[in-house]
Formats: structure tokens, C-alpha cells, sequence
């Protein structure tokens, strides 16, 4: 039988079969395998991830031989995300033929194994294009379970077999951290899909208290897997879940079967209470102990009164390890005599519980977190690890290096704490309790410090080893690390004491680790010295975010700031000494902070403001409702600051909660900052929603920026667009802080960086982040906070602006939300450059000149002075081309959003240029701001008169007039050294746009979007499905509409006009015309001709010239006028007026109902 064709090979033999999502090359990819026994021809097929408007279409001509691997590179359409699919279509795009979804992206890559036909599993390594790297069987075997005192016969250790298949472990072999002990599995010994092993290595050798449990292959060198612990287990240690997941200490021994890892109710503990003066009031902390997620939805707690019920929220899950705190004070208070008890959803089975005979001066918490019994802690830590006080809880080990150190093996330890320890006579052991190495007498550690101890002199650290810390008594355990291999650097905890133990990139004894894919810390680049900015005992704990706005002339501006609880706004001046809440308007006190409908306590915790300032709005970024503080609910939020009420209500909401990954209640938004599109533009910001170079128009009424918004649970930015007229928003972006959380961000337009900060879970230190050669914002630098800074937990920052440099050196703030010492603000400084705003000395900022070809008319013009705000990160150049007898002051306050300029009086307008640009700014007296990006202007009337923008279009003069607080955007078409169009036309307040010529009510109802101006006659002229302005010229033009509310002029000439849907006005002039006007309310003009006009239906106007005309005209209340001629009308449905001129006019099956002359 002759093979089969590729025609005849049935398409379910092309199977995908490895997903990259994250870091692929050149970018993310999806790899195709043909698993039939011919080829397949894939041309046209389609790629889609979970989102139907993403599309990647295989090449024609593309086929896919018969066992051969197609690798996709699908970043070209877009990019695969973290939770994600991918699903291969046929070339129609709709019928399926294959597809995988996953939940984070892999360590490596997804593929199946075996390739084509098995399960998608993470691979051991991307293999794109080829076979798929699934690992030896031997990756499958897992130690499982070890008993190493007082098992049955005696200690035992065992394996399973996590693979689908069996295998042979016969010869294979078991050590404990003596490689002269070995235990030998008996030939012919197999392991079934799923199965357990139990191996009594008693009979080779016993495992003790500190010790190893090493698998190995029959040659006895290659490792399989290892597990090391320092001290027996009170049952035996396992992992959770069975084969995947960590080793902890079970609920009880199950050799030879499944892990008894314990129900949730014995995992979820309660770990912390205040009963008196708590944020808003009394509440509950749980930890979860267990190492993998635990749904406590519908869980109940109460106090002593079992008619005190409080319920926690459907849909909370604590993560492996977190804390939830729940404010019960809603429901019920806690008193000085009372109990927290925990119950499952039934609200009778017990889960936890803690009573006290009086209130604690903090809080009651378990030390340590819960395991231990509960005591009066040193200060309240709400959803956080306990404050148990002792040098024991915050001096770590750091990092290890046990493997050809300098001079030898070392120990490093690190003071996480607030107030220097003395380690004096503290104890460091490896895994044999006879090595002890104890620390020299008058030792104290810093806060923050770092002390590296050179253990080699005592004992040196093995292959498979540990580090154990003790206090002085030799027997209190402070902190321990095991590891069952030599570090090809080190081992270190990333971030430096509170993280994981990780192989460094690079040994930092004595200093802050070198983490993977962490760019080392640099000094922080400002002055050492802060001092705090704020009164003492004003503001109290929970002072968030920090945004700062210029003044516009080198002095103090205002510092708004944000408080979380109880939510609260705070404008913020400076007295000359300190800033304070400012005394008018009714900031005394701050305002209040609600949602639209005047409700709500909001957890706010960023604020920022965009070019427009505080008259643009104030955004906050917000977690939760603290009247319902066990719910997240991540939102973006604008208030208008006018007014002196106590409270302000939101005039804007948008929640993100459904476009974030769950998080609890209190890790949601953290940091917002803004980022205007001209920026974003001009460095080649890519848009991940389209695949595409960031275009703005893309997004209708987002303003003219972008905003970032930092998660807590993650240290992720996100960048969105957020539609400011509907509530809408679009996800643009994710961006990697490089923190594990981020705490403020704030866009710097002078080095054009955007920065993020972190709180003293990462020492306080700060990262900046640039857009690189892809369009991805990317970290550039991190730096650690500067030298007298404490680590104390900041959560706002901001940085004052270029204006505000002098010698050097300008201002940089930080809020604390610890209140530390009583101060909530403290100020630094940040190096900046002083600029020469007037070089030229003509009296206008320019900072550097724009200059102009020797020769040319601009050079030689006396008027030609000209203004920059390049050197501070913007993008707006121009001249004055007259100043109209008017005093000009030109300055650079809102960089790099453009330039502000203020005009004097005069009998004539000021008349600017924008460089790029062919229009012509008219001036009068008032303020303005202009901003130039290339080819798009904005042109802001602050204050004043109005603004005259005219621009020559084809030959045509258009005139935009911005009134008093209106604002206009619009970008030039241009051909040959000329201007051809207007597109994207954005407005606010009192605008319009008309062309020379045209009445001055004509189009006045129209919101014009675009400009379209015929360059001869005779054309075919194509509008947009926006509102349009189409210019016509002499001759017999067609004109379509395609959409919108669109104003259409054309001169004399045989003109065929349509347009579709939208109240649209209509002059075809004279000529026979046809026109043809859809629904809507419409206005058609024409002069003397014979002409044909249609419209739909809508309440229309038509005024026909003279000539033989028909008019005719849909639904509606209808008014028809003609001029001299024998007319045909027909009015249609409605009640219609017709007004025909003089000759022999025809009211058209008598559907006019008022005819006549």
C-alpha cells in the first residue's frame, strides 16, 4: 500500500507539544509535532492564547513532515502569559485542534511526555524544535517519607514513584550523610506507577538526629534525591503533598503509603488578637502552617458568646505560610476577659482557641508563629509574622559558603531587627553537635549588619551539611540551613534574611547577598542624610503613599498623602520648618476617603496626580474596604480636592479585581503612579494587549497617560489604560519589579525612570526601571536606602521635581507607616543636574536652543527665540515666531508634559510654532500650556483668553479654538513636505474646529475627530468611523462617510455623497449632486442643480438650491425646503414640512403632510 498523502492525513495527528511563556528566544514560542505518518500542510493554520482578538498565522507553504517538531515564534502577535493557553485552530480559525492551559508559567518550559501523545509536564529543559527533555526515570523517584527514631522494625526510608509508569530500582542505593553507610535495593525490585517503597535501612546503618537521607543510582555516585533535618521528628518528616512538595513534620508515620499531612483544621492556627484600640478595631489573626493553600471560606469565629458569630468571606484561601487577619469588630468587640475560638464552616467543630483575663498592652501572638504558646508580644503586626521580641528572632543566618572559602569555610549572619544585638558567646554548630564554633565576647551587631564568621579554624562544612545557630546556651535554636550538595558559589537567603536559601550568583561575605536575577544594590544616589519632615505625633501609623506637586517656580509645592486607615486624603505644605496638613480649603485634618456612593472606609494606600494636576483629579490606589477588611478589592480611584468638606466621595471608580490575581485582603494595590503617552511614545513602549508599539488612540477618553499600579503580593507593576468617561479599563502591561513587593512608584521625567519601592522587607531599597530596545520597562538599577535612613516600613515616596535642584541635589520624600520615633515623613535628597533654562538669554526657558540651518529664514528671523524641554525629559521644542507686543514667559513646571506659557496684554496674538508641526499658535493674554510629540500637539487654555491653532490641510486653512479650561489634541498627517490631514483629535471644555469658508454654526453640534481635505478635484475621499471633517474640493468628488457624525463641504461639481449612521451636516454645493445621508438627524445642504437627495430616518433638514430636484426622506419629523423647480418630494414616514420653491413641485404619494410653497 502506497503511503498516504498529505492531502489525506487527518489533521489530529499535529499536536502541540511545548509551551515557552516566559523568557524564550527571541520570545515566547509554541512547538507543533506531527505524530501520523505523513506530512501535514499547516499553512494558514492559527495560534491563539486565551484571548480570541490574538492571532498568529502559520506561513503558507508550511508543512509539517511526518514525526517533525514546528516551532511557532507567536511574540510577533503576542505574548503568553503566566496563566494562559494556547490553542491551534484550522486555517478557518474556528474549528479546534488542539490545545494546553496552564496557571504560572513553567521553570522551564510545558511539553508532553512522551512527545505528541503524553500528559504536558514541566520539561527538564526547552528543546524548541526538537524531542522533548522529559527527564531520566530516575527524576520520577522520590524520597518520601523517613523515620529515623523508633520506627517499626527500625529506621526506614521511603520512596515513591511519581511517574505513570513503573521502574526498576533494583541495585539503587540509600546513604545517610556518611557515604561509608549504604543500603542496597534488592534486585528485581520495582516501584509501580504511583506506588510507595519502604526500605528498613536499619539493618545498614540508623539515622540520627541530625542527619541525611541520600537515593542514588546502582553506580552509588549519581544522585537522585536527598533530604537533610537537625534533629528527630516528633513523628517523621514527608512531604506535602506526596513526591512534589516540601518536607514537614507529619501528623503521624504511614510507611508504606500516603502521608498523613494533617487536615486543615489542624494546619490553620490562631496566631495573633487585639482586644483593645486595634485598625479599625479588635481582630483575629490566622496563620496557615502548612505548606501548600488552605480554603478557609464560611470559617466561623467567636468569642466567648456563641452569639458573637463572625463568617469569613466565600473565596478566601491563605496560602502556604500566610497570615489573614480578620477585623471581627463589625460584629462583635473583644473584651479584657474573652476568648477568639475558630470553628470549620459548621460552626461547631473547633479548630483553634485562646483565652485572657485582661487586655495585653500590644497584642497576644504565638512565638513563634504558630507553633508556639502565645504571649504578650513586643508590637502588634497585623497580618504579619509576630513581633516576639529576643535578638532570636531577628538575627538569621544568611548566607554559607561551605566549599573553597576565603580563608575557609564561613558562616554569615544578618541582624533583621530594628536596634543592634550582642551575639556575644552565641553558638554555630554543623550537623554534628560536637563542632561548635562560639562567637568572641563583645560582639554586637548593628542593625542591618552583616557578620561573617570563619568557622574552618573549628570544624569545616560538608557536601551534605548544615548551619546551625544557637544562643549562648548551646541549646536554644536560633536558625538553621541544610543542603545536601557543595554550592558551585554560595548559599544565601534571597532577599537577604527574610527569603529563601538560593545558590548566590556570586559569594558577598560580609555583605548583601548576590541574588539570581537581582541586580546588585548600589549606593543610594543622593545625600546620607534624612531628617524627618513632619511635626511629632501628628499624623500616627498608616501614612501610605506620597505624590508631590510643583509649584511651577522653584519653591515647595504640596505633598498629598495618603492614609490607609481610616482612609484618608492629606494635602500637605510647607511652613518653613516642617510640612503640614494645610489650614484651609478644610485640610486641617485630612479628608476622608469614600466611594462614589458616599460609603466606605477606604484601605488607600497610593496617590497620584497626572499633567492636569490636582484640577485632572487625584487617583488613589486602594486594597479593600476596612469596613469589610477581609475582602480584597483592588481599585483605582479619582476625587475631585475642591470643596472644604470633611469627606470626599470617588467621581470615578475602576475595579481591577477580576483583571489581578486573587491576593488577600491586604496585599492588594499598593503603588500608583502616571505616565504620559508622549513619554511612553517616544521611547517605544510596547502594548502587550495588542502585541504591538503602544498607540494611544487605541484606547478612547484614557487622557494622555498611562497608569502603573504596584501589587503587594507580588512586587508586579501593571500598566493600564483606564477609560476616564465610561469606568472601562485595559490591562497594557505587566512589568517584574524585581522586589517581592512593591510599595510606591513614582515616574521621574527628568532621567526618564520610573521608580519602585520596596519597604524593609527588602532593606529599604529602591529600583528604577527604563523601557528597553523590546518596549518592555525593564530594572536598570537598585539602590539601598540611603546611609542614616533606618529600615523601617516606608510605603510612600516621591520626588520633588528638576525646578527644585539646586547645587546638586534636589528633594526626595518617605512615609512610614510605623510612625517610627512619631514621625510619619522624612526627606532626603537626590543628585539632579542644575540647568541653564536660558542659555540663549532671550528670556525664555529654553534649555537647549532648537537651531536652524545657517541661511535659512528661521536663522536670520529676529523674532526666532526659541524654548526646549529636552534636557528634562520632555518632548516639546518650538519658537516664538511674533510676540504681539505681549510679555511672554515661557517655563518648563510640567515636564515633561510640555511647556506653560503666560502672555501679557497686547493688540495682537502671540503666534508660536511647535517644532514638527505646520500650525501656527495664536496667543492672547492668559496662560497655556503647549506639548509637543512629533507630529501631535496639545494646546491647554489654562486661564484666558482663547487659544487659535490654524494649520493649512491641502491648501485649506483649519482652525481649532480651545476656550477658557479647554484642552485639544490632534496629530498631523503629512505627504511631500506638507500637511494632509488631522487625526485623533481629543477634546475638553469649549473647542472647535472648522475649515476657512465654512459658516461659523456649521458643524457646531459635531465633536470633529479627523480632518480630511481633498487636494484636486475628482477624487474619491474616504472618511473614518469617527466624526470627520471632509473638504471637498472643485469637481465631481465621491465622498464616503463610513460612520460617525461627520461634517461634509464640497465646491461646485457632480458630487455623489454617503454617509452612514450619526447626525451629519452636508453642503454638496453646486452642481447634480447625489446624496445620500443615513440615519439620523441630518442636515443637507446643496445649491442649484439637479440633484438627488436621500437620507434615512431621523428628524432631517434639507434645503435644496435650484433645479429639478428629488428629495427623499425617511422616518421622522422631516423639513424640506426647495428653491425654483419641478421637484419630487417624498417626505416618508413622520410628520413632514415641505416648503417647495416656485414650478411644478410633486408631494410624493402625499406623504408631506404640510406642503406647499
Amino acid at each position: 500500500m502506497p503511503p498516504a498523502s498529505a492531502d489525506d492525513q487527518a489533521p489530529s495527528t499535529v499536536k502541540i507539544n511545548e509551551v515557552e511563556s516566559n523568557g524564550g528566544t527571541p520570545g515566547d514560542w509554541v512547538e507543533l509535532v506531527n505524530t501520523g505518518a505523513a506530512a501535514v500542510d499547516v499553512s494558514g493554520w492559527v495560534v491563539k492564547d486565551n484571548d480570541d482578538t490574538h492571532a498568529f498565522t502559520v506561513a503558507a507553504g508550511t508543512t509539517v513532515a511526518a514525526g517533525a517538531f514546528l516551532a511557532l515564534d507567536v511574540e510577533s502577535a503576542f505574548g503568553l502569559g503566566g496563566a494562559d493557553s494556547a490553542r491551534l485552530y484550522l486555517a478557518d480559525g474556528t474549528t479546534l485542534v488542539d490545545s494546553y492551559t496552564w496557571t504560572a508559567h513553567a521553570a522551564t518550559t510545558y511539553g508532553r511526555c512522551p512527545d505528541g501523545s503524553g500528559d504536558f509536564v514541566t520539561t527538564t529543559s526547552p528543546t524548541k524544535g526538537a524531542a522533548n527533555d522529559c527527564g531520566s526515570p530516575s527524576s520520577a523517584v522520590k524520597i518520601n517519607e523517613v523515620e529515623s527514631n523508633g520506627g517499626t522494625p527500625g529506621d526506614w526510608v521511603e520512596l515513591v514513584n511519581t511517574a505513570k509508569t513503573p521502574v526498576d530500582v533494583s541495585g539503587w542505593v540509600v546513604k545517610d550523610n556518611d557515604d561509608t553507610h549504604a543500603y542496597t535495593v534488592a534486585a528485581g525490585t520495582t516501584v509501580a506507577a504511583g506506588g510507595f517503597l519502604a526500605l528498613d535501612v536499619e539493618t545498614a546503618f540508623g539515622l540520627g538526629g541530625a542527619d541525611s537521607a541520600r537515593l542514588y543510582l546502582a553506580d552509588g555516585t549519581t544522585l537522585v534525591d536527598s533530604y537533610t533535618w537537625t534533629a528527630h521528628a516528633a513523628t517523621t518528616y514527608g512531604r506535602c503533598p506526596d513526591g512534589t512538595g516540601a518536607f514537614v513534620t507529619t501528623t503521624s508515620s504511614t510507611k508504606g503509603a500516603a502521608n498523613d499531612c494533617g487536615s486543615p483544621s489542624s494546619v490553620v492556627k490562631i496566631n495573633e488578637v487585639e482586644s483593645n484600640g486595634g485598625t479599625p478595631g479588635d481582630w483575629v489573626e490566622l496563620v496557615n502552617t502548612a505548606k501548600t493553600p488552605v480554603d478557609v471560606s464560611g470559617w466561623v469565629v467567636k468569642d466567648n458568646d456563641d452569639s458573637h458569630v463572625f463568617t469569613v468571606a466565600a473565596g478566601t484561601t491563605m496560602a502556604a505560610g500566610a497570615f489573614l487577619a480578620l477585623d471581627v469588630d463589625p460584629v462583635f468587640g473583644l473584651g479584657s476577659a474573652d476568648s477568639a475560638r475558630l470553628y470549620l464552616a459548621d460552626g461547631t467543630t473547633l479548630v483553634d482557641t485562646y483565652s485572657w483575663t485582661a487586655h495585653a498592652a500590644t497584642t497576644y501572638g504565638r512565638c513563634p508563629d504558630g507553633t508556639g504558646a502565645f504571649v504578650t508580644t513586643t508590637s502588634p503586626t497585623k497580618g504579619a509574622a509576630n513581633d516576639c521580641g529576643g535578638p532570636s528572632s531577628v538575627v538569621k543566618i544568611n548566607e554559607v559558603e561551605s566549599d573553597g572559602g576565603t580563608p575557609g569555610d564561613w558562616v554569615e549572619l544578618v541582624n533583621t531587627g530594628k536596634t543592634p544585638v550582642d551575639v556575644s558567646g552565641w553558638v554555630v554548630k554543623d550537623n554534628d553537635d560536637s563542632h561548635a564554633y562560639t562567637v568572641a565576647a563583645g560582639t554586637t551587631m548593628a542593625v542591618g549588619a552583616y557578620l561573617a564568621l570563619d568557622v574552618d579554624p573549628v570544624f569545616g562544612l560538608g557536601g551534605a551539611d548544615s548551619a546551625r545557630l544557637y544562643l549562648p546556651d548551646g541549646v536554644t535554636l536560633a536558625d538553621s540551613y541544610s543542603w545536601t550538595s557543595h554550592a558551585t558559589t554560595t548559599y544565601g537567603r534571597c532577599p537577604d534574611g527574610t527569603g529563601a536559601f538560593v545558590t548566590t550568583t556570586s559569594p558577598t561575605k560580609g555583605a548583601a547577598n548576590a541574588c539570581p536575577g537581582q541586580i546588585s544594590a548600589k549606593p543610594w544616589p543622593g545625600g546620607d542624610a534624612v531628617a524627618t519632615a513632619d511635626a511629632a505625633d501628628v499624623f500616627g501609623t498608616n501614612m501610605s503613599g506620597l505624590a508631590y506637586e510643583a509649584s511651577g517656580d522653584g519653591t515647595p509645592g504640596v505633598l498629598w498623602a495618603v492614609k490607609n486607615g481610616p482612609g484618608t486624603l492629606y494635602r500637605l505644605e510647607w511652613d518653613g520648618t516642617k510640612w503640614a496638613p494645610a489650614t484651609t480649603g478644610g485640610w486641617n485634618a485630612g479628608k476622608a476617603l469614600h466611594y462614589p456612593d458616599g460609603t466606605g472606609d477606604l484601605d488607600s494606600e497610593g496617590v497620584t496626580l497626572t499633567a492636569a494636576g490636582p484640577s485632572g483629579g487625584v487617583f488613589v490606589s486602594t486594597e479593600r474596604n476596612n469596613g469589610n477588611s477581609g475582602v480584597s478589592r483592588p481599585e483605582v480611584l479619582r476625587f475631585d480636592p475642591v470643596g472644604t468638606a470633611a469627606g470626599l466621595s470617588a467621581t470615578k471608580e475602576w475595579n481591577l479585581t477580576a483583571d489581578l490575581p486573587a491576593v488577600a485582603a491586604n496585599s492588594g494595590l499598593e503603588a500608583i503612579s502616571w505616565i504620559p503617552d508622549s513619554f511612553l511614545t517616544s521611547h517605544g513602549f510596547r502594548d502587550e494587549h495588542t502585541g504591538a508599539a503602544y498607540d494611544p488612540g487605541a484606547y478612547p477618553n484614557h487622557g494622555d497617560g498611562l497608569f502603573f499600579v504596584g501589587l503587594e503580593a507580588n512586587g508586579t507593576i501593571y500598566a493600564y489604560a483606564l477609560d476616564q468617561t465610561g469606568g472601562g479599563f485595559t490591562r497594557v502591561a505587566t512589568i517584574a519589579s524585581g522586589f517581592p513587593s512593591v510599595m510606591d512608584l513614582e515616574f521621574e521625567p527628568e532621567t526618564n525612570r520610573l521608580w519602585a519601592a520596596c519597604d524593609d522587607t527588602c532593606n529599604g531599597r529602591t529600583a528604577t526601571l527604563d523601557i528597553d530596545a523590546g518596549g518592555k520597562f525593564a530594572v536598570t538599577d537598585v539602590y539601598e536606602r540611603p546611609g542614616t535612613m533606618p529600615n523601617i516600613n516606608n510605603e510612600g515616596f516621591a520626588i520633588a521635581p528638576q525646578s527644585e535642584c539646586v547645587d546638586g541635589h534636589k528633594p526626595v520624600f518617605w512615609s512610614d507607616d510605623s510612625n517610627d520615633d512619631g514621625h510619619a515623613l522624612r526627606s532626603g535628597t537626590l543628585t539632579c543636574t542644575v540647568l541653564d533654562l536660558d542659555a540663549d538669554d532671550d528670556g525664555i526657558n529654553d534649555d537647549v536652543d532648537v537651531t536652524f540651518p545657517p541661511g535659512t529664514s528661521h536663522a536670520t528671523d529676529p523674532a526666532n527665540e526659541t524654548f526646549s524641554d529636552a534636557l528634562v525629559g520632555g518632548t516639546t521644542s518650538g519658537r516664538i515666531v511674533s510676540r504681539g507686543g505681549r510679555t511672554l514667559t515661557v517655563s518648563d513646571v510640567r515636564d515633561p508634559a510640555g511647556v506653560r506659557v503666560k502672555a501679557g496684554a497686547g493688540s495682537a496674538p502671540a503666534r508660536f510654532q511647535l517644532v514638527g508641526s505646520g500650525a501656527t499658535i495664536a496667543l492672547g493674554q492668559g496662560s497655556y500650556e503647549l506639548t509637543g510629540s512629533g507630529k501631535t500637539s496639545t494646546i491647554n487654555t489654562l486661564d484666558g483668553e482663547q487659544a487659535v491653532v490654524t494649520v493649512s490641510v491641502n491648501g485649506t486653512p483649519i482652525t481649532l479654538t480651545v476656550g477658557d479650561g479647554g484642552s485639544v489634541t490632534y496629530t498631523e498627517v503629512s505627504a511631500n513636505g506638507k500637511v494632509t490631514g488631522l487625526t485623533g483629535i481629543q477634546r475638553t471644555g469649549t473647542v472647535g474646529v472648522r475649515a476657512d469658508g465654512m459658516p461659523a454654526t456649521a458643524c457646531a453640534a459635531i465633536e470633529i475627530q479627523n480632518v480630511i481635505v481633498a487636494t484636486t478635484g475628482n477624487e474619491l475621499i474616504s472618511g473614518t468611523g469617527a466624526n470627520d471633517l471632509i473638504i471637498g474640493r472643485g469637481g465631481n468628488d465621491t465622498v464616503n462617510g463610513n460612520g460617525g457624525a461627520d461634517c461634509v463641504t464640497t465646491g461646485s461639481g457632480n458630487d455623489q455623497i454617503t454617509t452612514t449612521g450619526g447626525d451629519d451636516w452636508i453642503d454638496a454645493g453646486g452642481g447634480n449632486n447625489v446624496v445620500r445621508a443615513g440615519d439620523g438627524a441630518n442636515t443637507v445642504a446643496t445649491a442649484s442643480g439637479n440633484d438627488q437627495i436621500t437620507t434615512g430616518d431621523g428628524d432631517d433638514t434639507v434645503n435644496a438650491g435650484g433645479g429639478n430636484n428629488t428629495v427623499t426622506t425617511g422616518g421622522g419629523a422631516d423639513t424640506i425646503t426647495t428653491a425654483s423647480g419641478n421637484d419630487g418630494i417624498d417626505c416618508g414616514a413622520g410628520s413632514d414640512t415641505a416648503r417647495a420653491g416656485g414650478g411644478n413641485n410633486t408631494n410624493v404619494g402625499k406623504r408631506c403632510e404640510a406642503f406647499g410653497i
